[in-house]
């Protein structure tokens, strides 16, 4: 691995400028981190100009309050090894990912939270692992340094629901320090929470994940911006990836199928009161069943409808992959001639 920050070299044969790709682009969303910022580019930068590794910083700033966007702007400006990438407001975390990665241009990619909780000198350790052959390498925070209540008791129930659900095992979904190959990451579309259900989206693309214990560090700086009340955003996009594992190219396959339940339910149902009233003279009207079978025969129609129409948007989510969920204000990052 070449070592250094620079990015750019002289073509020997024709004098020409051409990029020379980083070994790792360093990707961190940010959200009012200015006082750990300093500290973190250079322990960034110390770990991995000290293991030879060429890489480049991809710094996001998700609509900070507290200058977070100006201070990586004036450090952008005055060193190579950074860019940064500064978003016109506050999109939530898996936007701000999805932006590292369209600016990353490294071999692997290495994501981390800003707080200094994760500590880049576990970077190395996790690109020797991904060497082995992994697309996906996820850190483990075995000693979390994290409230029980409001942080690890949540965290202990996600894991658990997503591992059971995913059939992917890991122990730390919300750990931000993985590593991944490149290829990996390009063929996948951040949407809603699903920054934290990376593996679960890599394993039904086909990847080969693993995880690795990491270090965990108390917060030094600022607050927390995680708590008990995202467990529900976790458990509705837990659903989503649910339906993505198993329908997501044929959705008709399980809205067809209950619609189909459900019209031949109401059905059977419609002709034994049809029986009723013709073969045995009773009254139909004031009975309950026909209700029920009005509302089977409707229901099943609906979700006939809706299982033809997620057909049509999956197509449409296959051909189109286009649009971005994030807004760039402006890209800064240091030109060398």
């Amino acid at each position: 691995m070449r070592s250094g920050k620079v990015y750019q070299e002289l073509s020997e044969e024709n004098g020409t400028i051409s990029a020379i790709v980083p070994d790792v682009s360093v990707v961190v969303p940010i959200h009012d981190e200015v006082e750990s910022l300093p500290l973190l580019l250079e322990a960034i930068a110390f770990t991995l100009s000290s293991s030879q590794i060429n890489y480049e910083i991809i710094c996001v700033d998700d609509g900070s309050t507290d200058g977070s966007g100006d201070f990586l702007k004036k450090e952008a400006q005055n060193r190579t090894d950074l860019k940064a990438v500064i978003l016109r407001r506050n999109y939530g975390q898996t936007a701000a990912m999805a932006a590292g990665f369209h600016y990353a241009v490294g071999k692997a990619i290495v994501t981390l939270d800003a707080d200094l909780q994760n500590d880049p000198a576990d970077i190395p350790m996790l690109l020797a692992k991904l060497d082995e052959g992994y697309d996906l390498v996820s850190g483990w925070r075995q000693k979390r340094q994290d409230g029980a209540v409001n942080r690890l008791l949540p965290s202990k129930i996600a894991n658990w629901l997503i591992r059971r659900t995913t059939s992917v095992n890991i122990h730390d979904y919300g750990c931000s320090l993985k590593a991944y190959r490149a290829e990996l990451l390009a063929d996948m579309n951040l949407y809603g929470e699903l920054h934290r259900f990376l593996p679960a989206l890599a394993y039904i693309e086909g990847a080969r994940i693993t995880e690795i214990p990491v270090r965990h560090h108390a917060r030094r700086f600022g607050r927390s911006k995680y708590g008990i009340w995202r467990t529900f955003r976790v458990l509705m996009d837990l659903l989503t990836i649910l339906f993505m594992k198993k329908f997501l190219t044929r959705p008709m396959h399980v809205f067809g199928l209950l619609g189909l339940i459900s019209m031949v339910s109401g059905t059977a149902i419609g002709i034994y009161l049809t029986f009723v009233k013709l073969a045995l003279g009773e009254m139909i009207g004031n009975r309950p069943l026909l209700s029920l079978a009005v509302l089977l025969l409707v229901t099943g129609v609906q979700l006939f409808c809706f299982g033809l129409l997620a057909e049509l948007l999956m197509r449409t989510y296959h051909e189109s992959q286009g649009r971005p969920i994030y807004r760039v204000r402006e890209v800064v990052a240091k030109i060398v001639k």
